[in-house]
């Protein structure tokens, strides 16, 4: 984003909310560096500077303010950057990717050079790429120290610092604190909870996104309350797993996300807290996505895009659920979670089991999938999504170049383009995915060939991920209004229909 400074004081001045995020402002009369959105007094215009980044702000010796708090602030969205490359390292960077490795490293990660990254980072942001992962990670333990009872030393190993004394240096040196000065605020996390806040830009459809998930939650893994959706959580770092669960809660008045986290979650925070920014989509903006998609948008304004904690475990989902009720999808996949998954060491509100993992299941021969009820063929995609994935041969996450997954998707036997498409859609999170043969999308549009279903599709492209999310909520709605029928009825018939509408353009994702 270019910075405009006028339009950006008028922001700060009328705290803007659609703006929190896209910059921040360093006052000179102060010292520190805000959100657009802090509740202190406007600062006069000659004392403002705007950056992009924090990192940006703090290299030209701004500290973070106390009271609005940037760690806090929404980020990027996959498509808000011309810089994907960067704003790919920059994602990583901000789940803790660097805290055991280096630049190297997340250059290999993402697959360019290390000089090509370096390039990339400064021309986005406007500091180096190890410039920007300092800046994270003191914004970390500023929060870790602020919102949790984290000892000390937990709080310097979880953002990533080698040592205390290392940590107790830096911030010194960039913030004129300690830590215990931080401390003046006590936790009120208990002992086995973590909780912590995430920002978003206003407007949120929480309800429209908590009706998609909870359509399509999973018994033992995945649970649904009066307005909080809570799941289990497995995370690979350090040589380890570290399984828990999280619970969301929407704060509307706050315009936040309530993350509770298991205790067992501590020494991941950064990678936990960065699944549920993919998850929940907090990186939108509805201003500019409900803009561009119009009518269609009207009905539920700040719809986001449903990601993924896991990218291997959609896949696994899309497999499964090929051509069969949801229903009967999260049937096969309850039972695989609970013979394959991981077991919680204490089980909690409905939640047993984790997702099993790529690791795991290709270690599962298709017959043995079989005997729970999942097709050979589709058993034998799964191994094979499962083996590629496993061995980094594929990667289903937000860095990974979109069409050239959804190609790579493609060549594997039993996938095919709408099981890529809602792969790319929810795993990659990317926002123009569009599975044009679905049936319930080309049932609301009443349009019966995928040609003419592209071509219609088309007029909202950048965004068609979006605009499949409101038109598969307006098939529900639909469906809810018709006559009732037997639940088991309805889905033999919308299956068989299913089933002769796609074949020929789905041959690969049925069995």
């Amino acid at each position: 984003m270019k910075l405009d400074p006028d339009t950006c004081y008028k922001a700060v001045a009328s705290h803007d909310r659609r703006f929190d995020g896209r910059f921040f402002v360093g006052v000179s009369s102060t010292g520190v560096y805000c959100r657009p959105v802090c509740a202190v007094r406007t600062p006069k215009r000659e004392n403002c500077t705007f950056y992009e980044t924090a990192a940006a702000a703090e290299k030209r010796g701004f500290r973070p303010c106390l009271r609005c708090r940037p760690e806090l602030a929404p980020g990027h969205g996959l498509s808000d950057l011309s810089g994907r490359l960067a704003q790919a390292a920059a994602t990583l960077i901000d789940e803790g990717f660097m805290a055991d490795a280096g630049v190297a490293a997340l250059a290999a990660r993402i697959g360019i050079t290390e000089r090509h990254l370096r390039r990339l980072f400064d021309a986005q942001f406007g500091v180096s790429v190890l410039e920007y992962a300092q800046t994270q990670r003191l914004l970390l333990a500023k929060r870790l120290l602020t919102d949790t009872a984290l000892t000390v030393t937990d709080v310097a190993h979880a953002a990533g610092f080698g040592s205390v004394r290392r940590f107790n240096d830096v911030l010194k040196t960039r913030y004129g604190l300690t830590p215990l000065a931080m401390r003046k605020r006590a936790a009120d996390n208990v002992a086995d909870e973590l909780v912590f806040e995430l920002g978003y830009r206003p407007p949120l459809a929480w309800a429209a996104w908590l009706q998609f998930v909870g359509v399509r939650a999973v018994d033992g893994v995945e649970q649904i309350g009066d307005g909080t959706y809570a799941r289990t959580l497995a995370i690979d770092s350090g040589g380890g797993t570290h399984l828990g669960w999280l619970r969301l809660e929407h704060v509307a008045r706050r315009h936040v996300i309530r993350v509770t986290l298991s205790g067992s979650l501590a020494h991941v925070i950064p990678q936990a807290l960065g699944r549920v920014r993919r998850l929940c989509d907090l990186g939108c903006r509805p201003d500019v996505v409900d803009q561009h998609l119009g009518p269609l948008a009207a009905e539920a304004p700040g719809m986001r895009l449903p990601g993924a904690v896991d990218g291997f475990e959609i896949a696994v989902r899309a497999v499964v659920g090929q051509v069969i009720s949801v229903r009967h999808a999260r049937t096969l996949l309850a039972r695989l979670a609970q013979h394959h998954g991981p077991a919680l060491a204490r089980p909690v509100a409905g939640l047993r089991h984790g997702f099993p993992g790529a690791a795991a299941l290709a270690q599962v021969a298709p017959e043995t999938l079989r005997e729970i009820g999942i097709p050979l063929a589709k058993g034998r995609a799964i191994r094979a999504i499962a083996t590629r994935v496993a061995a980094g041969e594929l990667k289903l996450e937000p860095s990974a170049a979109p069409e050239e997954t959804i190609a790579r998707l493609c060549a594997i036997e039993g996938v095919g383009d709408w099981t890529a498409q809602y792969v790319a859609m929810r795993a990659l999170g990317w926002p123009d995915a569009f599975p044009g043969t679905d049936y319930a999308l080309r049932k609301v549009l009443g349009i019966t060939t995928v040609g003419a279903m592209k071509q219609h599709a088309a007029r909202w492209a950048p965004w068609r991920a979006y605009a499949a999310l409101h038109l598969w909520r307006r098939y529900e709605e639909g469906k809810e209004r018709e006559p009732k029928e037997s639940k088991e009825s309805k889905e033999s018939k919308e299956s068989k229909e299913s089933k002769e509408s796609n074949g020929k353009e789905r041959k690969k994702d049925t069995p």
